[in-house]
């Protein structure tokens, strides 16, 4: 009996798409930032010092808010399509924003349990169980990607580094290590639903620009995670393929402006 193949599939064009997808996952945090007419490093100074100083333990407790009740809630509420999530976060952020940092702090579980679902249902449409623990925590680790307020040169995939790193810890362990940087990230979420006047406003942008980015972000975890299932090609190899990818990208895209 001769052995099974595995099936063919193009890797260039298939990492090409994710490239893709990589780049387009920052363009709405550029819309928000343009909205405010600042950058992201600075979005934190106008937060409370006491609200700073609690940003982590605030960010581990939304993490495992949405751990839990997002895989509870699969039992009883299916999966939503991609802009359903969006809208839903979007409107959540609004109602947030609107009452400031306090309205946006308690908004903050409920927008990264709709995050966390999003995310579930993107494991799924790539052929993937999130009630499996080990895709449980590859949901997690979606989380650690830098976030649609940084800056992105292309080239920043540390999110999939931070996967390879974390393979085989317990969900708890991987919340502990993504809560320090995601709580930066959702630093900059609240400093920017804070803003007077447009509160409500900046809040329904920058939740938008959020699970666009979060969404985006699992299609790649997850596209690479299935490419590296279907072709037998190790996941570490694919991340370098990606990045190289990018590489380019960013180089053709500073040659066109230079031009």
């Amino acid at each position: 009996m001769s052995e099974p193949t595995l099936p063919t599939r193009s890797l260039p064009a298939e990492i090409a798409v994710l490239a893709e997808r990589h780049q387009a996952a920052n363009s709405a945090g550029i819309q928000v930032l343009n909205l405010l007419g600042s950058q992201a490093d600075s979005l934190l100074d106008r937060l409370p010092v006491g609200v700073k100083s609690g940003l982590e333990e605030a960010t581990r407790g939304a993490l495992n808010v949405a751990f839990h009740t997002a895989r509870y809630s699969r039992s009883k509420v299916g999966d939503k399509r991609g802009w359903l999530n969006t809208a839903f976060a979007t409107a959540m952020g609004a109602v947030g924003g609107a009452g400031g940092v306090v309205t946006s702090l308690g908004e903050l579980p409920v927008t990264t349990t709709v995050l966390m679902r999003a995310i579930q249902g993107i494991a799924v449409e790539h052929g993937f169980d999130p009630d499996e623990p080990e895709i449980a925590r590859e949901c997690l680790t979606v989380f650690a990607s830098a976030g649609p307020l940084e800056k992105d040169d292309g080239a920043d995939i540390a999110f999939l580094s931070a996967r390879l790193a974390l393979t085989g810890s317990t969900a708890q362990r991987v919340i502990a290590a993504i809560a320090p940087r995601m709580s930066i990230i959702m630093g900059q979420k609240l400093a920017t639903q804070a803003v007077p006047v447009i509160g409500a406003a900046a809040g329904a942008a920058v939740n938008f620009a959020y699970t666009s980015y979060y969404q985006q972000m699992a299609h790649v975890h997850f596209g690479l995670l299935a490419l590296s299932r279907d072709t037998g090609v190790p996941m570490v190899t694919l991340v370098g393929q990606l990045r190289d990818e990018l590489e380019d990208e960013t180089k053709k895209a500073k040659k066109t402006e230079d031009a």
